[in-house]
């Protein structure tokens, strides 16, 4: 059966969007832009498989499909901005099969602008069409939220916004296959923008309980109890928690040479987020210390180390940092994670622990960094040394907190 929806990008935004494709009826096939790390289990795959998924290597097939979407990822280049590397190679292979009167979806986060100027003249050259009239151009921010059973793609309002109306009406159409909500932006621009808002709202506000926390410990103040108490405000307030760092594939962008001023705010944001690793480990070496220990030459077992509970997703997690930051203290470390089943840092395997409970039982520190459901945490607590909670998930008083 011929496919109707190819997905370019098969990572953590690109197998989700291929996923609801294949359950809502839609031939789709897959074709990878690089190594990437995706976020499904391997019994969601072979389930997609069994409906009639088809990833494919030949960029032939690019050129029989009706709807294609780029889903590359765009991490955070060396000079801190944007590296659209993977979109570039996606749009340009995409581009020499592209046939008129298909409709080209990006989905990567990426900054305002770049759909209308950097990947339509990408698509232009490569095939000769014009967007707008050949072929339809849109953009919609993807809402993917990896491991999260609750918000399911039909339930998420999906937002377009297209070079013309009747590319944003092309989208739609797709779109509407499937969500029950269809958002129309004005335009590109707009929809990148959505993208960008999105992404730093949940930066900023991460940020500002990171800073809670530190204030918070400096005045023995219990900041999971604020929390708690806070998130019963009806209105005005929306619950974050702090954590050792943020990861994931959508990196906060402050518009630094993109735009005629910066956005202070989320500079600032990135700034004490990626503080925290280093908050860690100077909390782990605090904790040590009060019991008698030295950072130097002690046990550390690092629980959890994904950005994302459930996941196995290792993209930007603050795990890799607290590792080398113990390791440069003299510590020995080993991890426990049952979705990684290996793991190396500074090009070095970390050792792994097999047995958990034994692990925490002869560790100077275990210290939680993500609250896989597999963790027993109660029984956890009672079998480490001492136990520092970066996630606020142990019952109150069975570890330090964060």
């Amino acid at each position: 059966m011929p496919a109707d929806l190819a997905v370019i990008g098969l990572g953590s935004h690109g197998l989700p969007l291929a996923q609801a494709a294949v359950s809502a009826g839609i031939p789709t096939i897959g074709y990878a832009t690089g190594p990437e790390a995706g976020s499904l289990s391997a019994a969601e795959l072979r389930r997609m498989h069994a409906a009639g998924f088809r990833p494919v290597t030949d960029p032939a097939q690019l050129g029989r499909v009706r709807t294609a979407v780029i889903c590359a990822p765009t991490p955070r280049g060396a000079d801190g901005g944007i590296d659209l590397g993977q979109v570039e190679s996606a749009a340009r292979t995409l581009a020499e099969r592209l046939r008129p009167h298909t409709t080209v979806i990006l989905e990567s986060p990426v900054l305002p602008g770049t759909t209308g100027d950097f990947l339509r003249s990408l698509l232009e050259r490569g095939s000769g069409l014009r967007a707008g009239r050949d072929f339809h151009l849109a953009y919609s921010p993807s809402r993917v939220d990896p491991g999260n059973r609750d918000h399911i793609p039909a339930g998420t309002p999906r937002v377009i916004g297209g070079l013309t109306p009747a590319c944003t009406e092309s989208a739609a159409a797709f779109y509407g296959r499937l969500t029950d909500k269809v958002v129309r932006a004005r335009g590109l621009r707009e929809a990148e923008a959505v993208q960008l808002l999105e992404t730093n709202y949940r930066h900023v506000n991460i940020a500002l309980v990171n800073e809670m926390a530190v204030l918070c410990h400096e005045l023995g103040v219990d900041l999971w109890d604020v929390i708690r108490c806070a998130e019963t405000k009806p209105f005005g307030f929306q619950a974050f928690r702090p954590g050792p760092g943020v990861g994931g594939h959508a990196v906060p962008h402050d518009l630094t040479g993109h735009a005629t001023r910066t956005l202070r705010m989320v500079e600032l944001a990135q700034q004490v987020n990626h503080r925290m690793p280093r908050y860690v480990v100077q909390r782990a070496a605090a904790l040590l210390n009060e019991h008698g220990k030295s950072a130097r030459g002690a046990r550390v077992l690092l629980l959890g180390v994904t950005y994302k509970p459930d996941l196995a997703d290792l993209q930007g997690t603050p795990a890799r940092e607290i590792a080398v930051r113990l390791m440069e203290f003299g510590a020995s470390v080993s991890y426990h994670d049952p979705y990684v089943p290996a793991w190396n840092v500074l090009d070095r395997p970390v050792p792994r622990a097999d047995s958990l409970y034994e692990a925490a039982a002869d560790a100077d520190l275990t210290i939680l960094l993500q609250q896989h459901r597999t963790y027993d945490l109660q029984g956890l607590s009672v079998k480490a040394q001492l136990l520092l909670d970066t996630r606020g998930a142990t019952p109150t008083g069975a570890a330090h907190r964060l």
